[in-house]
């Protein structure tokens, strides 16, 4: 399911960056990885892909469908284990594998989502995935851990049940992974960031955005790029019928009154019908931009902001 440009802004500028995390959904501009997983019986034959997609993840006309709305992985070897196994398992997880990748393990704040992991499909009893949890993956900054062999086989039975769940949930999107993301062209989008964007007239790379693609996630720098967050208040200078002028932090304007707080903490009011009022906004840049974002300036903005790290 892809949403129209007019559609995702507003998203964006309207929803928690919480809900826009799970929710905002890019159409992808490249070739998405191939699908994953040999078929099976009940499955489309060779050359397509599950949900009536083209192999390799093409809708009609060459777009690709995102990675995060492909079908996962289907399990190798079904298995099953006792209730209260996963129970033990799934109290473990939270506690030590929750932070990374979620309490459910469709993913956290930086680990993957384990329903969808090749590994884990291929997994049988543990011979995949207790290896990685004993050795850890350095690489993608995943620490050892030293779980008793009855912990493990409890997270072993967890992480397999939670796959088997997962694949009961009705539509096959849960998340915004990175790849759905990292669809653009970086050297377009620094040209767009310097030239059309004009955002180089506000934002230095070496200054305030240096190692910005550090400090967020994915999806949360996507948001901050489009409709970002500030403290700053908006201002007013309300011009009287004299001429006068007095300017002050705005606290209320709307059809009958506009209200400003001055330097000296005072609360100034007038009838919005009889002043003349302009505004400052320190995000109004952003906003101006909104409706002018094509698909391709999100993505390219998006691929040159994550490779400043």
């Amino acid at each position: 399911m892809q949403l129209s440009r007019s559609q995702a802004r507003v998203l964006i500028a309207t929803a928690a960056a919480a809900v826009f995390a799970a929710t905002f959904i890019i159409p992808s501009t490249a070739q998405a990885p191939p699908a994953q997983g040999g078929a099976s019986a009940g499955q489309p034959p060779a050359g397509r892909a599950g949900g009536g997609q083209p192999a390799g993840g093409q809708r009609g006309g060459g777009r690709a469908v995102s990675p995060a709305a492909q079908r996962p992985p289907e399990t190798a070897t079904p298995q099953t284990y006792p209730e209260e196994q996963v129970t033990a398992g799934r109290g473990l997880f939270a506690a030590q594998c929750g932070f990374c990748h979620g309490r459910d393990g469709m993913g956290g704040e930086t680990g993957p989502d384990l329903t969808r992991s090749e590994l884990v499909a291929a997994d049988v009893r543990g011979d995949k995935i207790v290896p990685v949890i004993k050795n850890g993956r350095p690489e993608k900054k995943m620490p050892p851990f030293n779980f008793s062999d009855t912990d493990l086989a409890a997270l072993v039975a967890f992480i397999h049940d939670a796959k088997v769940k997962a694949g009961t949930l009705e539509g096959s999107r849960r998340t915004v992974d990175l790849a759905d993301l990292q669809t653009g062209n970086a050297q377009a989008g620094r040209a767009w960031f310097n030239g059309a964007g004009t955002c180089s007239t506000c934002h230095s790379i070496t200054g305030d955005l240096a190692g910005i693609a550090g400090k967020y996630s994915p999806v949360d720098l996507q948001a901050r790029f489009m409709m970002p967050r500030t403290t700053k208040p908006k201002t007013a200078t309300v011009t009287l019928s004299s001429g006068e002028r007095v300017t002050g932090v705005l606290l209320v304007l709307n059809t009958y009154d506009v209200s400003v707080r001055t330097a000296d903490g005072k609360t100034q009011s007038w009838p919005a019908d009889s002043v003349r009022v302009d505004v400052t906004d320190p995000l109004q840049a952003h906003r101006d931009l909104l409706p002018k974002y094509t698909d391709a300036d999100m993505h390219n903005m998006f691929a040159y902001l994550w490779t400043l790290k």
